[in-house]
């Protein structure tokens, strides 16, 4: 990315310009890029991350210049997020723009009605996040065809074409299956269609869908990006000005604006993004590893595992395999007694916090789960202490 000139102090960056970090010439790694994403350039007796700017409204005398002008429209701490946002989703490849969001149910259907109307066809995950019932509801209220097929065996080539937007979810929230992105993204725009990717569960750590492709990235930032179980946040990244000038306009007529300090807190978190998601990645695996060699223990998903069904489209498109892992437990009565008897887990919905949670996923609906499923989210902790404790909670229970 261009690098503008230095800030003078108590300035603040335009919310369009490209990140500021210098960087040498050699590539820089996830967790070197992850630090420095979206600071600003070095001010002497400045923070090195400007604190959060709260305001409603900025000096304006005359007529209206300048990035900010009015809270709704601009904030200069989502300035420095959606940089950083953009360096991860696709690092060194310019003219790509993130837009935060209150959560990433803001993000998503921000994308969904700002591209689509009445008349339009869209191709959801029928296993996808089981908000998307309701979401089915409001297209269909709205005069848009809503065609749903699975995620795996990119399922979702049978119903597209027509379609104006293909929307992924990969890995699949909660089954794990996983999808090729480039081979649905190229089929999506020979047909004439957009794809958006929600990119949640692998972070952009795990893969970047606008390198693959996809007209958009779309990812609830309240999960394992922040990763502390603290904030709501949504984005969506795109490389397209016309496209993502359209979502901008649905997020001011909506208002579906992050507070500052959401913002602030997020982009702070990022600094150990590519620590928490190296070793929540490895304390998943471990856990998988664990559980297959249960005979109590059935349906054993994880895409870093060699055996899983969709290992081999993980591994050629995603870097690493997330902090998920899903499984079986006989019934609905020794999972509640496998969730109670966790020391080191927490029995809470949302994933990829740095400690660990786990829940079993039919006792909201929406999704086609058996009464014994469990979402497993693994934490920070050692990995050799939370295998120890799901062993010894699966005995107890």
């Amino acid at each position: 990315m261009t690098e503008p000139s230095a800030q003078e102090p108590g300035t603040e960056p335009s919310a369009q310009e490209p990140s500021t970090q210098k960087l040498s010439a050699q590539e820089p790694g996830d967790g070197t890029r992850a630090v420095r994403a979206g600071l600003p350039e070095p001010v002497k007796n400045e923070p090195t991350l400007p604190g959060p700017v709260f305001a409603a409204h900025f000096h304006l005398p005359g007529d209206v210049s300048g990035p900010y002008a009015y809270g709704r429209d601009e904030n200069p701490t989502w300035t420095h997020l959606e940089r950083a946002i953009s360096e991860l989703e696709a690092p060194g490849r310019s003219g790509v723009e993130t837009l935060a969001f209150a959560s990433g149910m803001a993000a998503i259907s921000a994308v969904l009605f700002s591209q689509l109307r009445a008349g339009d066809a869209v191709v959801l995950p029928a296993d996808g996040y089981q908000v998307f019932p309701l979401v089915r509801e409001q297209l269909t209220a709205y005069g848009i065809e809503v065609r749903t097929a699975p995620t795996g065996g990119d399922a979702q080539l049978d119903v597209l074409d027509g379609a104006r937007l293909l929307w992924l979810e990969t890995p699949s929230n909660p089954g794990l299956d996983v999808c090729d992105i480039r081979r649905l993204t190229d089929a999506a725009h020979a047909r004439g269609a957009l794809v958006a990717v929600d990119n949640t569960l692998a972070t952009p750590l795990g893969q970047r869908p606008l390198e693959l492709g996809a007209d958009f990235a779309v990812a609830s930032g309240t999960k394992q990006l922040t990763g502390h179980g603290d904030l709501l946040l949504g984005y969506v990244a795109c490389a397209d000005a016309e496209l993502i000038a359209s979502v901008k306009r649905w997020r001011k007529i909506v208002g579906a604006i992050p507070g500052p300090m959401e913002a602030w807190l997020a982009h702070r978190s990022l600094a150990t993004l590519e620590l928490r998601a190296e070793r929540q990645s490895a304390n998943a695996l471990a856990v998988a590893q664990a559980l297959l060699e249960r005979e109590d223990v059935a349906g054993v998903r994880h895409p870093g595992l060699p055996g899983d069904p969709s290992h081999d489209v993980a591994a050629g498109q995603m870097r690493r395999f997330g902090c998920v892992v899903a499984f079986e437990l006989p019934s609905r009565a020794r999972a509640e007694r496998f969730l109670e008897a966790l020391t080191l887990v927490d029995d809470a919905t949302s994933f990829g916090g740095v400690r660990s949670t786990a829940e079993r996923r039919g006792r909201w609906g929406g999704d086609a789960v058996t009464e014994g499923f469990i979402r497993f989210s693994a934490g920070a902790e050692n990995t050799e202490d939370l295998v120890a404790d799901v062993l010894r909670a699966l005995d107890g229970a």
